[in-house]
């Protein structure tokens, strides 16, 4: 399994007014579609292209253009915030659903709702804000790869080492792209020092 914490100063900027609990839940979404932006195109770097004939303005040249499809599958809810700046970036994607909710006194998450384009051919995206215990992660991985994805990555804005853990147990071949790798889960398993309820906080609840 190979884990990727993004490097970059507005990752850091960005991430410290996430974390503040004084931001409030309009800034909250603009910052989110910031560092989604940049884990999207550090996830996305090894993506496959081909070559392709174009005409310019002045002469013909040969380009290339990318090989395959894109599909984004959010957790919900939380992770439907990081789903636009896919859709701005890539022009050929498919965007699916998985629906977990966290029982908040055992922290297991149970399915709730499943919609899935084919992802058979794809590269295939599951994204999430948090991976905390790893518990919903590792569900929906095992739900796009029943449904026919291969080619897999697990993209989260903050990790615990306890979910990258788990699921580096369970998928050792899904790389996790990461814009912060915490220090651990607190008993309730929420991510210290991490931000809190991220649902909440993105939708003032």
């Amino acid at each position: 399994m190979a884990l990727t914490v993004i490097q970059h100063p507005l990752v850091t900027h960005v991430l410290t007014h996430l974390r503040d609990k004084t931001t409030k839940p309009a800034l909250f979404r603009t910052l989110c579609d910031q560092i989604t932006l940049l884990l999207a195109l550090e996830a996305t770097r090894d993506l496959a292209t081909e070559e392709k004939m174009i005409d310019t303005p002045l002469e013909p040249m040969i380009g290339r253009v990318l090989a395959k499809p894109l599909a984004v599958v959010p957790i919900l809810r939380a992770g439907l915030v990081m789903v636009e700046p896919f859709l701005d970036l890539f022009p050929d994607v498919s965007v699916g659903y998985v629906g977990l909710e966290r029982d908040h006194i055992t922290a297991i998450a149970h399915s709730y709702y499943c919609k899935l384009p084919p992802l058979d051919g794809r590269r295939v995206l599951v994204v999430d804000p948090m991976l905390a215990t790893g518990g919903s992660a590792v569900q929906a991985l095992d739900v796009v790869k029943t449904a026919g994805a291969k080619d897999l990555a697990l993209v989260c804005i903050v990790s615990a080492p306890e979910g990258v853990a788990l699921v580096a147990q369970r998928h050792p071949e899904v790389p996790i792209f990461t814009a912060a790798l915490d220090r651990e889960l607190n008993a309730k398993k929420y991510i210290l020092p991490g931000l809190g309820d991220f649902g909440d906080r993105l939708y003032g609840t």
